[in-house]
């Protein structure tokens, strides 16, 4: 395992891993619970109506998912797909809010997927996973990668 040489990446990566541990594993299971919030409420209606099941089932997978989602970033070799993963989730989520209006939470979930990204790249990092190199000039010209 790659550690990383500064303090600061390395809290804060772990910082970024326990959030995305954390936040799909404790909002998927309360799909089942609704001792947050009623969650059917913040499915789109034109969503619901495209779906072939209640927005109350459709909520029971969408918890699925999302516990899904934060196991796989609990487990060193899943973590990168699991953060990927969790990012796209969380962008259909704010497509969805935006639909239903909700533009304060939509531009939350946006900047959640946002964090989870960094994750994936973390993770990258960590693992010594390949990763696409590209030169950047510096201002005396001298390519570094």
């Amino acid at each position: 395992m790659k550690s990383f040489d500064d303090e600061r990446l390395g809290t804060s990566y772990q910082a970024l891993r326990v959030t995305y541990i954390l936040v799909p594993l404790l909002a998927g299971l309360d799909k089942f619970t609704n001792l947050l919030t009623t969650w059917s409420h913040y499915l789109s209606p034109a969503f619901a109506r495209m779906i072939p099941m209640s927005p109350r089932s459709f909520m029971y997978l969408v918890g699925i998912v999302e516990i899904v989602a934060g196991l796989l970033v609990v487990s060193r070799r899943t973590a990168r797909v699991g953060a990927y993963i969790v990012m796209a989730w969380l962008l259909c989520i704010a497509i969805n809010l935006l639909t239903i209006r909700m533009f304060d939470i939509a531009v939350r979930d946006v900047a959640m997927a946002v964090g989870a990204f960094a994750l994936a790249r973390f993770e990258e990092v960590r693992s010594g996973a390949m990763g696409r190199v590209r030169a950047v000039r510096t201002p005396a010209g001298a390519a570094t990668y």
